[in-house]
């Protein structure tokens, strides 16, 4: 055998182990913190196509199209307040950070911390395990880079398509909703806290009811109509409206649907005492929560700083 063929062999070999490596390692796990007293547990969700829409739902819902979506990770849970508050309130010095070199591979140049709460932005329904609410899209993504600064793991939020597609291929509404979520006619008007309902076919808990989910998306109507086939993700640029998924402990029955979109609402600020209104707090948003996403293949330097959106002025 001539000494070509043995390298193409070799290569081959190294090809198949690398592959194999990497499929062995696309698994569920848990994320650990370093310096805080919390895990993220996350969901391995094998990528594909599906038919986004509902050409029986709402305008906004139609036409169904294909889209194929890549591998991800996805948050088991809802982000609760144990989780959200170790943002809110921790400290940010460099130490508390991966290396420089590190963030620069992330697109990270800086880390800010929310604003204090002007209340208890939980309104008396409970933190530790249950779900964190009342912040803005904008705080929701700073969260992930928080969290992308202390692992030096690239997490973001999921986008519509990726959040629809994990509703769907788990097959949520498969039973009764009263099995799987808390909503209008369940919650006794609060959330709850999370995993206390039936997980869908993926281990995946909450995705429709408890609270809505914030998703990358800007809103459009019309999206759908010329929307990308591959990974698509309408890029915010403007402040309202943005999109959630899922529907919430407040919602009825029929806002719970793997493809309703609920977009964002200025009063949801009517009580900010600030001019110009926060960042970081929705004074009027106790049913919105978030989940986080780690795309399983990591974006170049310049697509993941395309993700972290600077603020804008809300007055």
């Amino acid at each position: 055998m001539n000494s070509c063929c043995i390298k193409l062999i070799f290569l081959f070999y190294i090809f198949c182990q690398v592959n194999f490596v990497q499929s062995q390692n696309f698994e569920d796990y848990s994320q650990t913190v370093n310096g805080e007293n919390i895990t993220i547990d996350l969901v391995a969700v094998k990528g594909g196509n599906f038919q986004m829409g509902n050409n029986n739902g709402k305008e906004d819902e139609k036409p169904v199209h294909e889209v194929t979506v890549n591998d991800f990770w996805i948050g088991k849970y809802e982000i609760t307040w144990d989780q959200y508050d170790a943002f809110v309130f921790g400290e940010f010095g460099p130490e508390q950070f991966k290396s420089k070199d590190k963030l620069k591979d992330l697109g990270i140049d800086a880390v800010t911390g929310a604003t204090p709460p002007y209340v208890d932005m939980s309104f008396n329904m409970g933190k530790g395990r249950s779900p964190a609410v009342n912040m803005t899209q904008y705080a929701a993504l700073m969260y992930c880079k928080w969290l992308s600064s202390k692992t030096g793991v690239f997490y973001r939020l999921p986008t519509e398509a990726e959040w629809e597609y994990v509703c769907k291929k788990g097959n949520t509404k498969k039973d009764s909703l009263n099995d799987i979520s808390w909503y209008a006619e369940n919650s006794s008007e609060k959330y709850k806290k999370t995993g206390t309902k039936e997980a869908n076919d993926l281990g995946i808990h909450d995705l429709l009811g408890n609270v809505s989910e914030w998703v990358l998306d800007q809103y459009d109507t019309d999206y759908y109509k010329n929307s990308p086939k591959s990974n698509p993700w309408n890029k915010p640029t403007k402040l309202y409206p943005r999109v959630l998924r899922g529907g919430s402990w407040k919602d009825t029955a029929d806002k719970l649907c793997c493809s309703s979109r609920q977009t964002s609402n200025p009063k949801w600020k009517r009580r900010d005492p600030q001019i110009p209104k926060s960042n970081w707090w929705h004074t009027d948003a106790p049913f919105i929560g978030f989940r986080v996403v780690r795309p399983r293949v990591l974006p170049s330097k310049e697509d993941i700083k395309a993700y972290w959106l600077k603020a804008f002025t809300d007055f």
